[in-house]
């Protein structure tokens, strides 16, 4: 746009079209020459006058040349170009009024005002603009497919009567916000109708596969439309068995761990699509790499072979072992499938401790003697107790569960598992061997109560040496007393008894025992009776618990009713029973 002053007195001229303009006495006349409606502003003598060129609409990605057009003043001109809103102009030249830019990615057509400012050496200047419209260039979008592959099968193949779910998430608009196609639209193109009712605007299509006698083509068409209106599709064909080539589907379940004599959960897991498929049949198989021999389990070494949940016992091995549990199911269709899990068998290790006793197992509401797959990992499937409920522990001695004592007489001897006294029992398991209480009078009696006393580890309180709360034949009822008038005695031919440890009395507790003492009568009789009233027993060590100025007023004892631990205050009386040696 190129403009020229004229001076004219008291004088309104419409310029060109461009609206009536007076100024005091002076008129701006618009020759339609050029660009934009821009204004010069003159300084100085000289007449400057610019003209940025004409409007333009030009495609994104493309460049675009500017270029001035400048009269007047002093003939040496500085330009300076800008843009509203910002463009990425390249001038590299100021003395020049070439320059350029590359149009921006647009969404829709832009506007872009383009102006271009001229100063001389005299101080002139003037400035014009031209407007500049970008408008977008659509690149159409992009239709993809993606079809689930099923396990076992070619990919595109699936079973009669399955959830497939085709995805379109993947289509893309490249020049979109986020690339995000604006339109979805789902058909099928043949084979047998299973569109109807289903939601087919949407990213993803969900069908369920058609049951029929003969194998079915299904293909489906999905169309994406962008923004601007540009559409792509792409179309999948997908194959589908027959009813009687569908195969059910079958799991064994988890691999697993467990040491010989264990449990091994079997917990299959098998479907089938097919209506007339059912009933489904099934069978466990264990790898012939172990044998059944003499381990206990030669007539059963899977429990139930037929039923999908089931058990078997882990065989004996010598060294770790995977063994292999195979489960297949047959369908009415005399389809067969199977599945296999690995379990890692290892022979039982040397015990240092008991087990509890304990081999019931529990439900949500109930204890039972039953397997309980549903509820693993309990203790009644784990451990020496059901190890020798199932026939692999060898005993170097007698006991219920997975205890293993031996009766000691009165010099320390081995006794004969049938003989009808003992005086102390050698634990197999722990190597310990315990004082046997006796129901004569003696100072051995069960009956007998002691109050605790220490005078070296006791957490800073020595207990009660006068024992007055206990019932005794020594001059002071406290258990240091009982333990110097054992040793004194020298039980068993041994002169090192001592109380025992928290850990070394509960190793003796049969947990399994639920209507009488939780030990093994048949080895330590004259424990006491089942009452309203605990059985408690000493241990050795002092409680945390009970604290006064540091010093520990409380030891820890234990209830061979309950089988509960506590913490009791050292005058107590209580009950004792000594130990001595171990592993």
């Amino acid at each position: 746009m190129q403009f020229n002053v004229f001076s004219v007195s008291d004088k309104c001229f419409r310029a060109f079209g461009r609206g009536l303009i007076c100024l005091a006495g002076i008129f701006i006349l618009a020759a339609c020459g050029g660009g934009g409606d821009g204004d010069n502003a003159n300084g100085g003598s000289g007449n400057l006058v610019v003209n940025a060129g004409p409007d333009a609409t030009v495609t994104e990605g493309a460049t675009y040349a500017l270029s001035a057009q400048v009269s007047g003043g002093d003939g040496t001109y500085t330009y300076n170009w800008t843009a509203s809103p910002s463009l990425s102009i390249t001038h590299d030249d100021t003395s020049s009024s070439s320059a350029s830019f590359v149009a921006p990615r647009v969404n829709s057509a832009t506007q872009y005002t383009v102006t271009v400012s001229v100063n001389d050496q005299s101080g002139n200047t003037a400035s014009d603009f031209t407007v500049i419209t970008v408008a977008p260039v659509n690149i159409p979008p992009q239709a993809n497919i993606t079809t689930p592959h099923q396990n076992g099968l070619p990919a595109g193949t699936f079973p009669g009567g399955v959830e497939v779910i085709l995805d379109g998430t993947e289509s893309r608009d490249p020049d979109g916000t986020d690339e995000a196609v604006a339109e979805y639209r789902w058909s099928q193109t043949a084979g047998v109708n299973v569109i109807t009712g289903v939601e087919t605007n949407l990213p993803t299509l969900t069908i369920v596969t058609p049951i029929a006698n003969e194998e079915q083509l299904l293909s489906f068409q999905l169309e994406v439309t962008d923004s601007e209106g540009a559409v792509d599709s792409q179309t999948v064909t997908i194959n589908v068995q027959s009813e009687t080539d569908t195969l059910p589907v079958v799991s064994a379940g988890v691999s697993q761990g467990v040491f010989s004599g264990e449990i091994v959960i079997l917990e299959g897991e098998a479907s089938t699509t097919i209506p007339s498929a059912m009933p489904l049949t099934y069978l466990w198989e264990r790898s012939s790499n172990v044998t059944a021999g003499n381990d206990g389990t030669a007539n059963r070494p899977i429990d139930d072979s037929d039923a999908l949940s089931t058990f078997a016992i882990a065989p004996a091995v010598t060294s770790s072992t995977v063994v292999a549990y195979t489960l297949t199911v047959t369908d009415a269709n005399g389809n067969s499938v199977e599945d296999t899990i690995n379990v890692q068998v290892r022979p039982l290790p040397t015990p240092l401790i008991n087990d509890t006793g304990f081999l019931q197992q529990a439900t949500n509401n109930a204890l039972t003697q039953a397997q309980q797959n549903d509820f693993p990992g309990q203790d009644g499937q784990r451990g020496a107790d059901v190890i020798e409920q199932n026939g692999l522990i060898e005993k170097a001695g007698r006991g219920k569960a997975g205890f293993d004592f031996t009766r000691l007489n009165a010099n320390g001897d081995e006794q004969d598992a049938d003989a009808d006294s003992w005086s102390c029992v050698r634990d197999n398991v722990t190597g310990l061997v315990w004082e046997v209480k006796t129901d004569d009078g003696t100072f051995q009696d069960k009956d007998f109560t002691y109050s605790w006393f220490s005078e070296e580890v006791n957490g800073g309180f020595e207990g009660d040496e006068a024992g007055a709360n206990g019932t005794c034949l020594l001059t002071n009822c406290n258990t240091s007393a009982y333990v110097q008038a054992v040793n004194a005695q020298g039980l068993c031919g041994f002169y090192d008894w001592r109380l025992p440890t928290h850990h070394e009395l509960f190793s003796l507790m049969h947990l399994g025992i639920a209507a009488d003492v939780a030990i093994d009568e048949d080895y330590f009789p004259n424990t006491g009776e089942v009452s309203t009233v605990p059985l408690w027993y000493w241990t050795s060590v002092p409680s945390a618990d009970g604290v006064n100025s540091d010093d520990a007023q409380n030891a820890w004892a234990l209830d061979f009713d309950s089988g509960v631990d506590n913490f009791l205050n050292k005058s107590t009386a209580g009950r004792v029973r000594l130990v001595r040696a171990g592993r």
